[in-house]
């Protein structure tokens, strides 16, 4: 079965980047690319990508002659978004807006039954928690506080934790999603 799954590097106080979405802190940390919870083994198991604007933006800047998916990915956006070509071809990316839930069956289909990848923002697995489609949240802790920035998820959630390895700097942990916070359900959610 296809899972939503959130993968991202967070600070230790929650955030994914700084307030100029600079990721100088998480490019400098020390890894271990073939260790425990590693990018290549995670990738392996994704047959689709979904990214908000500001991400599709900050890869297309930090490396505009390079998309590193091979596989069907989605920009949610309102605005006009052109698809450059990449070594002469075109990538299989996909441009949607509004609602997530409704390009999320074409999202599963394309993936192959393989998982879905929220590459980023927080406010974009918000928007799938909201529907209640987001299935998992593995995230990376790196042992930097920014104090301020892009939260990880800019909503309250419960989670319940699953599993925690330690690569190098990073602790990962990952978290089956719950739902929202329990203390904001109406009571008689609350109790049940």
């Amino acid at each position: 079965m296809t899972r939503l799954i959130y993968y991202t590097a967070t600070t230790l106080d929650g955030f994914i980047a700084d307030p100029d979405d600079s990721l100088d802190w998480l490019l400098r940390q020390d890894i271990d690319e073939q260790g425990p919870s590693n990018y290549d083994e995670f990738i392996k198991n994704i047959g689709a990508i979904v990214m908000g604007r500001t991400t599709y933006d900050w890869i297309r800047a930090h490396e505009p002659d390079k998309w590193y998916y091979d596989m069907p990915a989605w920009v949610m956006t309102s605005r006009d978004l052109e698809i450059p070509k990449v070594d002469g071809v075109k990538p299989d990316l996909r441009v949607a807006s509004g609602s997530v839930r409704e390009v999320y069956d074409d999202m599963v289909a394309a993936a192959g039954g393989k998982d879905l990848w929220v590459v980023g923002g927080g406010d974009l697995v918000g928007q799938f928690a909201d529907e209640r489609l987001l299935d998992e949240v593995i995230a990376s802790i790196a042992p930097v506080t920014l104090g301020a920035g892009r939260p990880i998820l800019p909503r309250r959630y419960d989670l319940e934790l699953l599993e925690v390895e330690q690569n190098k700097a990073f602790v990962t942990a990952r978290y089956r999603f719950v739902g929202p916070l329990k203390e904001d359900l109406p009571a008689a959610d609350a109790a049940g």
